[in-house]
């Protein structure tokens, strides 16, 4: 998660919903998904190679132990792009295609999707200029021709997306960053302040806090060094301190990296962070995030199970959405909480509406936007969230200009 120092607002420009491929990317003498239009940027004589002269793609084992799709793109040089997914993923985001045969990865392969990267998708791409972006997109949510990527698969049109957008760099000889610099029309470049999760929960980790991450950042450093070297710094105070309180085993870490000690109480988890920023020497200067993924405890009745790992349970830590509310408050009452992400399930918007409208700190919406742009309208219509995350993996379609 990439944090400004001060709350932004969703940009308007997320609203309009006019925005079409132009016909003329395609030849007129044929189907628009079978014949694509090889014209458009010309190839410098100084610049490197860049049109496809092939594309392959294999299943690999991510770092979680699940199988992904990997794209190999070649054009003069190979570009390489993988995948993986996350471990909590919202309900409205495009389809990740799956094999569902329990019996190979438990149902997890990624074969079809590799399929249609080989059999249907490469046959397309052979010659195409790399330069030409959303072109290359076009055409494969042409072919896909579902609003969620059914067919093809997110996970296949992403990775064949990402090599093409390498290549693309390579093609001008420019870095990523800036190749994705100018595709954007962004003209100004800012490093963004750091998010290190540093305590997880939730799906993230095998303990008993229901929220899912607990960030530092460093709002006060003068550069990304710095700000890089503060949370290290204090990544591994706070290892000294949760080793100190609740012993060696409790330095075992979530899916992310973050500490995972086994704590049910979301405040003490926040009440940790702010031990180890004041014993590094860094109060005032690092601030608190969380990313807490609500939809995870969301009850069926409407409420959130905050000891949902562990069931059947009492209905102890059960809460209404106005007492969660009020609980979140309460955090960015008492620690220097400055972003709060997934506070609320992702059809809850009048608890997200009532919360932005009571605090003057960045939320965050991610399971309740899924990049999709029908859903970025609504946010701000209802007035729900000021800020989003941008994942590719989740909604990979152009978005509205």
């Amino acid at each position: 998660m990439a944090l400004t120092t001060k709350p932004h607002q969703l940009q308007r420009s997320f609203l309009s919903s006019n925005h079409r491929v132009s016909p003329q990317r395609y030849s007129e003498s044929a189907p628009s998904c079978l014949s694509f239009r090889r014209t458009g940027v010309q190839c410098s004589v100084v610049s490197k190679e860049c049109r496809v002269k092939g594309l392959k793609a294999r299943q690999i084992i991510d770092s979680r132990g699940n199988p992904t799709v990997e794209v190999d793109l070649v054009t003069d040089d190979l570009y390489r792009s993988a995948v993986p997914s996350g471990a909590s993923t919202g309900i409205y985001e495009a389809l990740e295609l799956r094999d569902g045969d329990k019996s190979v990865y438990g149902g997890k392969g990624v074969l079809q999707a590799i399929k249609n990267i080989n059999e249907l998708v490469a046959p397309k791409l052979i010659g195409v200029d790399v330069r030409n972006q959303a072109d290359v997109d076009a055409l494969m949510l042409e072919l896909d021709g579902t609003p969620n990527k059914a067919k093809l698969g997110a996970n296949a049109i992403l990775g064949v997306s990402l090599s093409v957008c390498r290549a693309g760099a390579g093609a001008k000889g420019v870095p990523l960053y800036k190749h994705i610099q100018e595709l954007s029309g962004t003209k100004e470049l800012v490093m963004p302040v750091p998010a290190f999760n540093v305590i997880n929960g939730g799906s993230h980790a095998g303990n008993s806090l229901a929220m899912q991450e607990f960030m530092i950042l460093p709002v006060g450093a003068t550069s990304f060094s710095e700000a890089f070297q503060m949370g290290s710094e204090v990544y591994h105070t706070l290892k000294g301190i949760i080793k100190s309180k609740y012993g060696q085993d409790a330095c075992n870490v979530g899916d992310e990296g973050g500490f995972a000690p086994n704590v049910q109480d979301n405040r003490e988890g926040l009440v940790l962070l702010i031990d180890a920023i004041e014993k590094a020497g860094y109060t005032g200067k690092i601030k608190i995030g969380m990313d807490v993924a609500a939809s995870e405890f969301f009850t069926k009745d409407g409420r959130y199970d905050l000891n949902f790992k562990k069931q059947p349970n009492d209905g102890a830590h059960v809460l209404s959405a106005e007492s969660l509310a009020d609980l979140y408050r309460e955090f960015i009452k008492d620690f220097p909480i400055v972003s709060i992400e997934d506070p609320f399930d992702q059809d809850d918007w009048s608890s997200w509406a009532s919360l932005q409208s009571s605090v003057d700190i960045q939320l965050v919406g991610d399971d309740l936007l899924v990049t999709n742009p029908t859903r970025i309208a609504e946010a701000i219509k209802k007035k729900s969230c000021n800020a989003l995350l941008l994942k590719v993996n989740q909604n990979w379609c152009s978005l509205p200009k």
